[in-house]
């Protein structure tokens, strides 16, 4: 089973757009959101990939109400799943991983430091996908994860960016009536 992973969203609907691309084109089956989604909009962009979505709150989602009114069964974390026949804890914070959590699983997803990391730890994997939003570090990034194979890897999130005015130019006011 493959699994999109994505965390750290920060309200940049450009990049959540760019990462559902992402998950699409490689066929993954559920996303997995390690938190700070921020607000209600940027998880609603996540739910129209139309795949399940499966998230913990993070440090910085202070909408909570509304994030939960869009998906239920968020919780603070750690939350334990089992998919494709793997042992999965997701978890904003890694510090907030008991010992017990992390024993009792085949893969841990944590999210905010920001930077991406796929390494195996006492036979488990761990995955950070980095930060999807891009503000802190400059660098948008996923990650994939097959349950098959026990193993992921990071995606970089291109967006586009906005055309800026000609040189010399200065955007146009409209005028209030």
């Amino acid at each position: 089973m493959k699994l999109g992973i994505i965390s750290d969203t920060h309200d940049n609907l450009p990049a959540i757009a760019a990462a559902v691309e992402i998950f699409q084109n490689a066929g993954v089956e559920a996303i997995l959101h390690a938190g700070d989604y921020v607000a209600p909009f940027a998880l609603a962009r996540l739910l129209q990939a139309r795949l399940p979505v499966y998230g913990v709150f993070g440090n910085c989602d202070g909408e909570r109400a509304g994030l939960t009114k869009l998906l239920p069964e968020l919780t603070d974390g750690p939350r334990r799943l089992e998919l494709g026949g793997r042992k999965i804890c997701l978890v904003h914070i890694w510090e907030n991983l008991s010992h017990a959590a992390f024993e009792a699983s085949d893969i841990i997803v944590f999210g905010h430091t920001h930077e991406p990391k796929i390494e195996r730890h006492e036979g488990r994997l761990i995955v950070n996908p980095g930060e999807c939003g891009g503000w802190t570090t400059g660098r948008a990034t996923v990650a994939i994860l097959d349950t098959d194979a026990l193993a992921a890897e990071t995606e970089e999130v291109r967006v586009e960016a906005a055309p800026l005015p000609a040189s010399g130019t200065t955007p146009t006011r409209r005028k209030r009536t």
